[in-house]
């Protein structure tokens, strides 16, 4: 049957072509084994050996708090190193008056510095608002420094802000310790005064704000369900008081509607009074139009009337002539 194919096809049952011969691979012969009693001259006196030169061994446990602990050691000895020449009152970016100036942490990192300026103009005005952000990639890193025109709104804020939400997130507000506390440092220096990465869950602070709950003292370990209470009575207050600006808005908004509603009453009803107005002026000038007509209709007919009485009187002396 397959010769009837064509040959396209017959090309698949062709049988392929021979496999190459190649020679078996020769094995390289092995030393015979041998027991070590002729290596024993190689050994050291143990009575001889310092040992002092060796590392003893090590676990991997050992090996990793070795290596934490190296860490570490570079990281205090670059701090130091770095603390020598950090001095806060050459910073360019700082504000005019530290005195004047407000921290804020903890800030959402899509917050705005339009927005944190509107929700801290409430306790006075905002001089000035500085969002910190990274120096390699530009985006927040979760902090500002907010400058008041005046002291006084500087401490009220500080006093009334501290645990307030802004997008979603409370902040927390201190004064600016840096050039306003002799030998402050913060963060990044190992300094600072947050509470919330000491350790574990039994260090860490709970809650969220610079001072503790009412009834807790300032260290001290807080209930968790006290803390989720405390945070869902301050959510209430804030969604209070969101509601009020929110009927105070509608408020507002209803008075300006108010206002143009009687701004454009009052064009219209002056509209009215000048059409009014110009519709009596006419009235007025109407009646003097129709007395100078007749005026001047009267003084055409008596002109008329004389100019034919002249002809006739001329007529006639002609004819006595």
């Amino acid at each position: 049957m397959t010769k009837y194919l064509p040959p396209n096809l017959l090309r698949l049952f062709e049988a392929r072509p021979s496999i190459d011969y190649k020679k078996p691979i020769e094995k390289p012969k092995l030393p015979s084994l041998t027991g070590l009693g002729s290596l024993v001259q190689e050994f050291e006196d143990p009575n001889t050996v310092d040992y002092s030169k060796f590392r003893p061994l090590e676990t991997k446990t050992q090996k990793l708090e070795r290596k934490r602990k190296e860490r570490l050691e570079q990281e205090e000895q670059k701090i130091r190193e770095t603390l020598k020449s950090w001095d806060p009152h050459k910073d360019p970016n700082a504000t005019e008056d530290s005195y004047k100036t407000l921290f804020v942490a903890r800030i959402g990192y899509s917050t705005s510095e339009s927005r944190l300026k509107r929700e801290l103009e409430e306790y006075g005005p905002v001089h000035k608002v500085r969002l910190v952000t990274d120096t390699k990639t530009g985006k927040p890193r979760g902090y500002a420094f907010v400058e008041f025109e005046k002291e006084r709104d500087m401490r009220t804020a500080y006093k009334l802000a501290d645990g307030k939400k802004i997008d979603g997130r409370r902040i927390l507000v201190d004064v600016e310790r840096g050039r306003t506390v002799k030998g402050w440092k913060p963060r990044r220096f190992a300094g600072g005064l947050g509470g919330t990465r000491k350790g574990g869950d039994d260090a860490n602070q709970r809650w969220s704000g610079r001072d503790p709950p009412q009834g807790a003292q300032s260290g001290s370990l807080v209930d968790s369900s006290r803390v989720l209470e405390i945070e869902r009575e301050r959510d209430e207050r804030e969604k209070d008081r969101e509601r009020e600006r929110e009927r105070e808005r509608d408020r507002e908004r209803d008075r300006e509607r108010d206002r143009e509603r009687d701004t454009k009453l009052r064009e219209r009803e002056s509209h009215r009074d000048r059409d009014r107005d110009r519709d009596r002026d006419r009235e007025k000038e109407r009646p003097r139009t129709k007395d100078r007509d007749r005026e001047h209709r009267s003084d055409r007919d008596r002109s008329e009337h004389n100019g034919t009485h002249r002809d006739h009187d001329s007529a006639r002396s002609d004819r006595r002539r």
